[in-house]
C-alpha cells in the first residue's frame, strides 16, 4: 500500500473563513474509537435485526452495486474517517480505490485495518452481513482480503479546497466513481459551504461517472468522545437540489428515519440519506 499515513471529518482547513476555521479547530479533538463505539458498535452496530440503520446502509450500497452500472477501474472514498463499510460491495468493481481523509487520526485509524494490524476496529459483523445480503457465496475473510488489496492509498483531503487532494495529487484522476458517507454535511458550516464542498469534489469524477453519498439527515451535532462536533441540518430535498446544482442527475434516493432506540444521545441525528447520482457528461 503506498500514500501517506485517516470522519464524519473530511474538513476544513484553517483559512480566512471563520466558519470553517471552527470546524477544523473543533475536528482536532475528534476521537476515532469513540466516534466507533458511538455509530458501529452495538445499538447502532447491531446488524442482526432487518430494519437497523446498519443494514439498510450496506443493503443501499448492495443494491447499487448489483446493478452493474457502478463499476470502473478507480474509486475515490471521499473523507473516509475510520470506517471502512462503505467499500465492501465496492470493491469487487474497482481495482484501485483511494481512502481519504483530512483527520490523521483517521488515517492512522484506517492503516491499522488495512495492515491487518492488532489492534485494529473488527469490521468481520459488517463484512459478514454484506456477503449474506450479496449472497455469491463468499466468506467475510475473502471479503476483507480483497478490499485490502484493492486499497492503494490513503490521503489526506480537505473537501473546502478547490482541488481537494492539492496539486499533483497520488490517486489517479480523474475518478470513475466516489463514495462519500457522512462526510459534506458533518465538515460544513452551511447550506452554501456544502454546496460549494460538493462543487469541489465533484471535480474529481469524470463525466458520467457516479457518485454515493450517505449522510445525516437533520443533524445539528454529534459527539465524538471530547469532541461535540458542528453538523449543518440538511434535509432530502436540498441535498437533491445541492446535486442537481452540482451537474448530476438523481439516480436513486432514499431516506432512512432513525427509530427512536437508536436515538442514543451521541447525536440528534433523525434520519439517513442515500443517493445514487451519475454527472452528466459535458460538465
Amino acid at each position: 500500500m503506498s500514500g501517506t499515513d485517516l470522519s464524519h471529518a473530511a474538513g476544513a482547513a484553517p483559512d480566512s473563513d471563520p466558519g470553517r476555521a471552527a470546524v477544523a479547530s473543533a475536528y482536532q479533538r475528534f476521537e476515532p474509537r469513540a466516534y466507533l463505539r458511538n455509530n458501529y458498535a452495538p445499538p447502532r452496530g447491531d446488524l442482526s435485526g432487518p430494519d437497523g440503520v446498519g443494514p439498510w446502509k450496506l443493503r443501499c450500497l448492495a443494491q447499487t452495486f448489483a446493478t452493474g452500472e457502478v463499476s470502473g477501474r478507480t474509486l475515490i472514498d471521499i473523507g473516509s474517517g475510520p470506517t471502512i463499510y462503505q467499500l465492501l460491495s465496492a470493491c469487487a468493481h474497482f481495482e484501485d480505490i483511494t481512502m481519504t481523509d483530512f483527520l490523521e487520526v483517521n488515517r492512522q485509524e484506517l492503516g491499522l485495518w488495512l495492515r491487518d494490524e492488532p489492534g485494529a476496529f473488527d469490521w468481520s459483523v459488517y463484512s459478514q452481513h454484506v456477503c449474506l445480503i450479496e449472497g455469491k457465496g463468499e466468506s467475510c475473510q475473502e471479503k476483507e482480503c480483497q478490499l485490502r488489496a484493492r486499497v492503494k492509498r490513503i490521503l489526506p483531503i480537505d473537501v473546502h479546497q478547490p482541488q481537494p487532494l492539492g496539486a499533483g495529487s497520488l490517486a489517479p484522476l480523474p475518478a470513475d466513481a466516489l463514495v462519500s458517507a457522512f462526510c459534506l454535511e458533518a465538515v460544513s458550516p452551511d447550506l452554501a459551504s456544502f454546496q460549494r464542498a460538493l462543487d469541489h469534489i465533484t471535480t474529481l469524477l469524470r463525466p458520467g461517472g457516479h457518485l454515493l453519498l450517505i449522510g445525516a439527515l437533520e443533524e445539528s451535532w454529534y459527539l465524538a468522545g471530547e469532541a461535540r462536533l458542528a453538523v449543518v441540518p440538511v434535509r432530502e430535498e436540498e441535498v437533491r437540489e445541492a446535486l442537481v446544482r452540482s451537474g448530476y442527475e438523481v439516480r436513486d434516493l432514499r431516506t432512512y428515519i432513525m427509530p427512536s432506540h437508536l436515538r442514543t444521545g451521541v447525536d440528534d441525528v433523525k434520519g439517513i440519506f442515500y443517493t445514487w447520482a451519475q454527472k452528466k457528461v459535458g460538465l
